[in-house]
């Protein structure tokens, strides 16, 4: 005796073709097998070359739910189902490669945009984000910290308006991108995007920045709305001066204007103008440090930056702006009538933009992108320096105090005649920025 096994799937083709000719008594539980008659050996063989290349189409087409088991010697049998686990393991494998697939193409739509809005690279929004977050520090109560809600406002109005003026420069530039080894790469240079959709991406973005600033007073309103013409005008200024790090450092500096005037209501002139400067300053530094990677094909391509104009000469300048920037953040300071750690953390920015200037190598893309990055830091370390600066105010207030009713009590023991020894101490009241 033997056998031979084939494997049929119940599919309508296959129920008309095969199920009326021998399965009309077979019963359709798994569980249980029926004995019947079966046609002659002859219509079996005929049958079976009949039939024996579809079925086997069919079996690597389709997954196998039954096997039937032919016995020559006039028998035949449906036996139970063991196609049931080979039948998960396929549906789990195929669900698997459908939900990768579908993940596939909602990652190929959104990566582009992602991409315009350069949310890869958050070196930018955060650069954009610290003279906001320094102007909000300064404008906390003695011994308070700054107000977080608002410093998360700023965060996502950075992230956005980053993106918008990303995309707005991308869309100026789009014909010098492709001529430029670094951004021939570009979702609107390899027309991953339109320009359609690239101006509604901009409006959604702009939009939403729009919500943010609604939530400030009106003065705020308006000084953040202002910023826009720098954002539009910042990409033409590489065509007309070598100066665009000077228009960068104006429009990525605005937020020290606004912080101040979101938590006071106004613009507090004297500590702000020159914060202001201090971060344009520092724009000039790190972007013209960045602009470096791209002088060669700058100047093929006929865009200007500081890095062409400074040239060999880019250290003594970068070196005169660091001074400048270092010089108004100590007038912030005495204005402010900041406390130690404020001035501890201007000493450990003006040490890393010593290292970061002396050991730049100018020619080397790769160590102006590395320096480039680092500034962050600066931004950081400022930050802190004015938090735990202002924080330390309610602590020297306090201690002035208690020297103040000291020398108070030596001058009434000194009248009297009793004099202690103790020194008359002047006290100096802590001016508060709000």
């Amino acid at each position: 005796m033997y056998r031979m096994r084939y494997c049929l799937l119940f599919q309508k083709t296959m129920t008309q073709n095969c199920t009326k000719l021998f399965l009309s008594n077979i019963s359709a539980s798994q569980n249980h097998l029926r004995y019947v008659r079966t046609p002659s050996k002859a219509q079996i063989i005929s049958l079976m070359h009949k039939r024996v290349g579809n079925f086997m189409n069919l079996k690597r087409k389709y997954r196998t739910s039954t096997l039937f088991s032919i016995n020559v010697h006039e028998k035949y049998f449906c036996t139970k189902s063991i196609g049931n686990e080979i039948d998960e393991d396929k549906k789990k494998e195929l669900e698997q490669e459908r939900h990768n697939q579908n993940k596939s193409n909602v990652t190929s739509i959104i990566n582009p945009y992602l991409h315009l809005m350069r949310f890869d690279r958050p070196i930018g929004t955060l650069l954009l984000f610290w003279p906001c977050g320094w102007s909000i520090a300064l404008c906390a109560a003695p011994g308070c910290l700054p107000d977080f809600y608002t410093i998360g406002l700023f965060a996502a109005g950075a992230l956005l308006m980053r993106g918008a003026g990303c995309t707005i420069n991308d869309m100026w530039d789009r014909d010098i991108d492709a001529k430029v080894e670094r951004t021939k790469n570009r979702p609107l240079v390899n027309n991953k995007i339109n320009s359609f959709d690239a101006w509604v991406f901009l409006m959604a973005q702009l939009g939403l920045s729009l919500t943010i600033l609604l939530q400030f007073n009106w003065n705020s309103i308006v000084l953040g709305a202002s910023s826009l013409g720098l954002v539009i005008t910042y990409p033409l200024m590489k065509r007309f001066t070598f100066w665009p790090q000077f228009v960068l450092g104006l429009t990525f500096n605005w937020g020290a204007l606004l912080g101040c005037s979101v938590v006071n209501g106004s613009v507090i002139w004297p500590a702000c103008l020159p914060l202001y400067c201090a971060g344009i300053c520092w724009t000039i530094v790190y972007d013209t440090i960045y602009a470096h990677q791209d002088k060669v094909d700058d100047v093929i391509v006929g865009i200007k930056s500081t890095a062409i104009r400074f040239g060999e000469n880019t250290k003594p300048w970068l070196s005169g702006f660091s001074a400048a920037m270092m010089a108004n953040l100590s007038v912030v300071g005495l204005v402010c009538d900041q406390t130690w750690p404020y001035y501890v953390s201007l000493g450990i920015i003006g040490a890393h933009l010593i290292h970061q200037i002396h050991s730049v190598d100018i020619h080397n893309p790769g160590d102006c992108a590395k320096k480039f990055f680092s500034n962050h830091q600066v931004g950081l370390i400022l930050f802190l320096g004015i938090v735990l600066g202002t924080l330390a105010k309610e602590e020297e207030g306090k201690s002035n105090k208690k020297v103040s009713k000291l020398s108070s009590s030596s001058n009434n023991s000194s009248n009297s005649g009793t004099s202690r020894g103790i020194p008359m101490v002047s006290c100096t009241s802590n001016e508060k920025v709000t």
